[in-house]
């Protein structure tokens, strides 16, 4: 199972223009991730708040994680205080995958941050986030929370940022991003023979479990036709029309 280290802020002065903290919004980020990890079978781990940069990559080192991501959001230099927006995602310049990383990122968020014009890739060796970690690493600033129009729209698009991370997670790993479904339960319909479950969402990957009629599935997600789904403790993929939800 692949596996992603999550560095939310820990910077607690950050201030935003609008109210609340850098550390507050990036931590809220990170939750949102979260279901979108689970439920497309990418295991991770996460600082704390009472951590900061350096405890983080420290543990982030010591989890022999697969990939590093650090979620942050910017501040303009005092002399141009307000005005500067956009999105920024930093790798370190001789890390082949931490470039791809960051090119997903920036994909996937220009297609939900308001001008997209503004978003863009910065390779750097100031970063410890990125220059440190022993496994690729991206540090992303979301929008710049001094800017109040930057800071509204993070505030407003928690889920959605959340859910765009996750989703260049799955892409970096190449893996079916699934979209969670609140851990529903399904039944199993069938009139005759076994519902197959597979490894990944499509009828050539390989079979793993089966399920017959009137069995229960935890649905853990979807992708396109196929559900992902939790049977006998064990996760899978399995064609929808053969599940009916409660």
């Amino acid at each position: 199972m692949p596996s992603v280290y999550l560095s939310p802020s820990t910077q607690e002065k950050n201030l935003y223009v609008i109210g609340g903290t850098e550390e507050y919004y990036m931590n809220r980020v990170a939750d949102a991730m979260e279901p979108f990890l689970e439920a497309s079978g990418i295991a991770f781990g996460r600082n704390t708040p009472q951590m900061t940069a350096a405890s983080s990559i420290r543990q982030g080192n010591a989890g022999n994680y697969d990939l590093y991501l650090a979620i942050h959001s910017n501040a303009s230099p005092d002399s141009m205080y307000g005005q500067l927006m956009g999105t920024d995602v930093f790798y370190y310049p001789t890390s082949v995958n931490g470039k791809r990383f960051a090119q997903l990122i920036a994909k996937n968020m220009a297609e939900i941050y308001p001008r997209p014009e503004l978003v863009d890739i910065r390779a750097t060796t100031a970063l410890g986030e990125v220059r440190q970690t022993k496994m690729p690493a991206s540090l992303v600033e979301i929008a710049y929370h001094d800017n109040r129009e930057d800071a509204d729209w993070i505030v407003d698009n928690i889920e959605l940022i959340g859910e765009t991370l996750a989703k260049s997670v799955a892409e970096y790993f190449d893996v079916p991003f699934v979209r969670p479904e609140a851990g529903a339960v399904g039944t199993v319909r069938l009139t005759g023979g076994a519902l197959n479950i597979r490894s990944a969402p499509s009828l050539n990957a390989p079979i793993i479990n089966r399920a017959y009629n009137g069995d229960r599935v935890l649905i853990l997600g979807e992708d396109g036709d196929w559900y992902k789904v939790n049977y006998a403790g064990k996760p899978g993929f399995a064609v929808k029309r053969y599940i009916t939800t409660d």
